[in-house]
């Protein structure tokens, strides 16, 4: 079916192209009877200004803004954080009309890639960035392209783009803590991939919170957020001699794959080991025993992120923000040792 046009309007409506296009955007020139019969007859017809033309308008805007994820597609439907983030993002959208393009991607070269094409063809008004990395040069490229984003993390490496960031050092020396109170001294913790910001954040405070507990076996490995890494390396942790006594690990997908390896090598959670997830899903309650969890509000998160790359876009000051630190929510899979 071909899409109605403005032509289509002002014949319907008896009216100039040019009376119609006042209409439409809200201009002088009409009055308020006519706009209102318009604006009655192009929803009728199921008029929608297309992207192009809004690119091109004064605001120069065409209602959009992406997200690139750069996980493996297999994994990324399984991991409940990025599903609530979308979901908090869009909810935000939906009250202004401006739709959400999410593009997957496996490496950053790709990534990179996206926002140069989506910022060529005028696809969307800016992004909303995940996963800052250390020396990110993604943040060299928005900045010259130019392509307004927000960044997810920070705020150090940020500058000068604005940032959404939370307090993941303060809430990892929460967990070494709490896992240290409960008698664990061969602590593990297993982490996301080495090249993010917020792993080296939690690494460091896992590190320094362990050497104040005067925990001198505790240390980090690194692995990439899948269950498959999950699996392989909790086998390989409780496979040693001297295996480790509790793990954090970086999200809840690899939390609930060693777990599973747990139940399978015959080490009973908690009484041999404990183990803490980092971001609380509905994966970490249904499972047995049910996880602790650092829980955060990430719906809320999209959202704010989505809100603050709306003020970006319409000019507004560089915000550096701080939402409130993970709380860690103790279930059956921690315990005192032995108990």
């Amino acid at each position: 079916m071909r899409r109605p046009t403005i032509m289509d309007i002002a014949k319907a409506a008896g009216v100039s192209k040019g009376a119609v296009s006042y209409a439409l955007n809200g201009r002088p020139g009409v009055s308020e009877q006519t706009r209102g019969r318009i604006l009655a007859i192009a929803h009728d017809l199921g008029w929608a200004p297309s992207s192009p033309a809004r690119a091109l308008s004064p605001g120069g805007r065409v209602g959009a803004i992406g997200l690139v994820v750069d996980r493996p597609a297999h994994s990324l439907g399984l991991e409940p954080f990025f599903m609530q983030l979308v979901s908090g993002i869009e909810t935000e959208l939906a009250s202004s009309g401006v739709d959400l393009l999410l593009q997957v991607t496996e490496d950053m070269g790709a990534e990179i890639a996206a926002y140069r094409r989506w910022s060529a063809e005028r696809r969307v008004d800016g992004v909303v960035m995940v996963d800052l990395r250390v020396d990110d040069p993604r943040v060299r490229v928005v900045e010259e392209l130019p392509l307004p984003a927000v960044l997810l993390g920070g705020p150090e490496g940020a500058d000068p783009l604005p940032c959404l960031y939370t307090d993941d050092a303060g809430a990892m020396r929460e967990v070494v803590h709490y896992l240290a109170a409960l008698g664990h001294r061969r602590i593990v913790h297993v982490a996301g991939p080495e090249e993010f910001m917020h792993t080296r954040a939690r690494v460091g405070a896992f590190l320094d919170a362990a050497e104040q507990a005067g925990l001198g076996e505790a240390r980090s490995v690194y692995a990439d957020y899948t269950g498959e890494a999950g699996t392989k390396t909790t086998r390989r942790l409780l496979a040693t001699q001297d295996r480790p006594t509790a793990l954090v690990y970086d999200n809840d997908l690899m939390a609930v794959a060693g777990l599973g390896v747990a139940h399978e090598m015959g080490v009973d959670v908690p009484s041999q080991l404990s183990i803490v997830a980092w971001d609380d899903s509905v994966l970490c309650r249904l499972v047995r025993p049910s996880l602790t969890a650092i829980a955060r509000d990430v719906v809320s998160y999209g959202r704010l992120a989505a809100l603050m790359l709306g003020a970006t876009i319409k000019g507004g000051p560089v915000e550096k923000r701080e939402v409130s630190r993970g709380e860690l929510y103790p279930r059956a899979s921690t315990g005192p040792l032995g108990a």
